[in-house]
């Protein structure tokens, strides 16, 4: 277990709401970049500039919840590699809250996908930059489908008003403030990362299947053979070949 050092402590968090906002996210790095020193919430009822991986364009309507944590120097850099899985396993917890009791189709796919019978229906996005000091900002963009979804998607969707959750978006966040805060508590910038990659196997789908994995450059196929203890992807390409992945779009062959 890790010592904790009581840096993500609840009460140390702070939230701003907006009605319409351009990105949750941007705004979270624009106030890094005034000197904002982070473990703050911003979250809107729409966004009219929302985006996902590789720059696709994020549905923002409201009724869904729109949410981006700033961190600021979360932990060493060596040490952020499992951080991606801490949001991972906070927002789970938080839709597992609302969800109906006895629902088990609620999993993760690599790295922080949420998925309701193998269906998404919440995005995440890390971004960060460098800011003054030499510190680095992180946005942590979530977007949470409730009410909404994507009418066109490379893969399934679903939103959680079909699976029996008819929460408002106020409410979802309020599990997600306190879930996020008691993960990162656990992750313990980033000295937790072997309880964290614990934690995050037990929810993963897909584990011993064959999945594709897209890169910037190429796509490559082969068997999940889950995560190594730093939380990189490991992909399992026969002859005894198992390649470490930092980052890319898994899809599952017998379902997308």
């Amino acid at each position: 277990m890790a010592r904790n050092s009581g840096r993500f402590s609840l009460e140390a968090f702070r939230h701003v709401a907006f009605n319409d906002i351009g990105s949750t996210n941007s705004e979270c790095l624009a106030r890094a970049r005034a000197g904002d020193s982070g473990l703050l919430w911003v979250t809107a009822a729409r966004q009219t500039a929302g985006r996902g991986r590789r720059g696709r364009a994020w549905t923002s309507e409201p009724g869904n919840l729109y949410a981006s944590l700033l961190l600021v120097d979360p932990a060493p850099i060596a040490l952020t590699a499992s951080l991606p899985l801490v949001v991972a396993i906070a927002v789970h917890e938080a839709i597992r809250a609302v969800l109906p009791p006895g629902d088990d189709a609620l999993q993760v796919k690599w790295p922080n996908d949420i998925l309701i019978n193998r269906r998404k229906t919440c995005g995440i996005l890390l971004e960060g930059e460098p800011v003054a000091d030499g510190k680095r900002a992180l946005a942590i963009g979530i977007g949470i489908n409730i009410r909404h979804m994507p009418d066109s998607a490379p893969y399934g969707v679903t939103r959680l008003v079909d699976h029996g959750a008819a929460v408002s978006p106020d409410e979802l966040f309020a599990h997600l403030f306190k879930s996020m805060a008691v993960t990162l508590e656990s992750w313990d910038e980033g000295r937790g990362t072997v309880e964290i990659v614990s934690r995050w196997r037990k929810l993963a789908c897909g584990i011993g299947e064959r999945i594709t994995v897209n890169l910037p450059d190429r796509s490559i196929e082969g068997i999940f053979a889950g995560i190594d203890d730093n939380g990189l992807l490991l992909l399992d390409r026969g002859d005894g070949q198992v390649m470490p992945i930092a980052a890319g779009d898994v899809f599952f062959a017998r379902t997308e």
